[in-house]
């Protein structure tokens, strides 16, 4: 149950309210262990490494999973009032036709597309804001988290100080779960895991190196009564009965984690589309999902708020900034309020083609959004200042701990409509507001306190 009036803890409360023992312990050993803890781990950040992750109260992390599930129910609602299937919704979010691969367009809007899903917050002022919703399968940053806060939680285990503090509950471990329940999957069916090696990412330029480090993943699979086959989806094929075959075996379903607009051309794919056209691979998640993350989603749940029960209207005015479709008749509200407005790329990612008002000048602001109404599929955003939290750092270089006031955002995994663990994007000293992993932030999961 959603409380509405639920009073936010001060960012940092957690971890100054944990004894201070415990607190010189945990920074301690993390600045010790910080290449074990972050080896093999995805960044771009050659100068800084964390001494330890950030805290938060179950019950607050409770909290933000309940929100976080009723804003991606209210986000489907929103679309299935427009649109009956995937092919209606791409249309009316004008997608490029062939843009979302591996869509069907006659796929009705399901809440079966909401079995994998990670909001991204910010908290400003004390409370959380959802700033962008990613709805899909191809979730990035999860094997980073997840990886990184057992690290630190065994380190901490080893060190008797795990009394007042644990890592959050996996991630990895629920989206099995997920898989299995979503797709009806027998115990020790084979699952292929795809990714797209051509894709921008942290170590994809090694693939075997990269499906090395990932093979702890099918050692865990194997709990959850999964045969996990990791590998490109370049190098899947067909046999004579249309099932995929990756690996040099048919498998019984696919895991995909390769986002669908930007996943690379290749035989192997098109080998994908040719099993799910002929029914022989379910697959997590269908791709339709992906347009429930279009940012024009947004907008529709401010533009709806007189048709939502009065609960559901105080949860997205409380956690939802403000979001219209950026068109014509916007530019001169967006050009007044430039100070308070940001502009993105509707079906963006990664900080890409994002405008932040307060950060450019009046001229480069207006030709920004000129240039945005041109283009078309843009929105405008009512702007949330991070809040900074102290947090420990330990540089690369010197060793030295430094303490500093940064900005970071959390992300929930939920899957199966059921929190788990989150994803923590930390800015480092100096560091600009938008975090992401290409300015260089950095990747951990969460303690919670009891």
């Amino acid at each position: 149950m959603i409380d509405p009036d639920y009073s936010w803890p001060p960012l940092g409360q957690a971890w100054e309210q944990l004894p201070e023992a415990t607190r010189t312990g945990m920074v301690a050993a993390g600045a010790a262990a910080w290449e074990q803890v972050f080896h093999g781990r995805a960044t771009y950040n050659k100068q800084w490494r964390l001494a330890r992750p950030p805290v938060f109260t179950a019950d607050a992390f409770r909290e933000l999973n309940g929100v976080c599930d009723r804003i991606a129910q209210l986000i489907l609602e929103a679309c299935r009032r427009r649109a009956g299937t995937a092919g209606e919704l791409r249309r009316l979010l004008d997608v490029p036709q062939g843009e979302t691969k591996l869509l069907d367009e006659d796929e009705p809007l399901h809440e079966g597309l909401l079995a994998a899903y990670r909001p991204d917050v910010l908290f400003s002022g004390g409370v959380p804001c959802i700033v962008e919703y990613n709805i899909d399968s191809s979730l990035g940053g999860g094997f980073d988290a997840d990886t990184v806060i057992q690290r630190y939680g065994q380190l901490y285990a080893d060190r008797g100080l795990l009394d007042d503090a644990h890592p959050a509950p996996s991630l990895l471990d629920q989206r099995f779960v997920a898989i299995r329940e979503t797709l009806d999957l027998p115990d020790g069916a084979r699952v292929a895991l795809l990714m797209d090696f051509d894709a921008d990412y942290p170590g994809l330029d090694d693939p075997e190196t990269f499906v090395r480090i990932l093979s702890p993943l099918a050692d865990r699979a194997r709990h959850f009564g999964i045969d996990l086959v990791i590998g490109p989806v370049s190098a899947a094929t067909l046999d004579d009965r249309r099932r995929l075959v990756v690996d040099g075996a048919p498998v019984d379903a696919l895991f995909r984690l390769f986002v669908p607009n930007r996943v690379t051309p290749s035989a192997g794919l098109d080998a994908v589309a040719g099993a799910l056209a002929a029914g022989t691979l379910p697959m997590f998640v269908s791709a339709a999902a992906w347009l429930l993350g279009n940012k024009v989603n947004f907008a529709w749940l401010w533009a709806d708020l007189d048709q939502l029960a009065e609960a559901d209207r105080t949860l997205v005015r409380r956690y939802v900034p403000h979001t219209v479709v950026l068109t014509a008749d916007q530019l001169d509200r967006a050009l007044a309020e430039q100070h308070d407005l940001v502009a993105k790329p509707a079906g963006g990612s990664a900080g890409h083609g994002v405008l932040i008002g307060r950060e450019l000048s009046p001229v480069a602001w207006e030709d920004g959004v000129r240039a945005a109404i041109e283009a078309g599929g843009n929105i405008l955003q009512r702007y949330h200042h991070a809040d900074r939290v102290p947090m420990d750092f330990v540089q690369i270089e010197t060793g030295e701990t430094v303490t500093a006031e940064v900005p970071y955002s959390l992300a929930p995994y939920l899957f199966g409509r059921t929190g788990s663990g989150a994803l923590a994007r930390v800015g480092y000293p100096g560091c600009d507001e938008v975090l992401n992993l290409a300015r260089g932030v950095l990747l951990t999961g969460i303690l919670l306190t009891p």
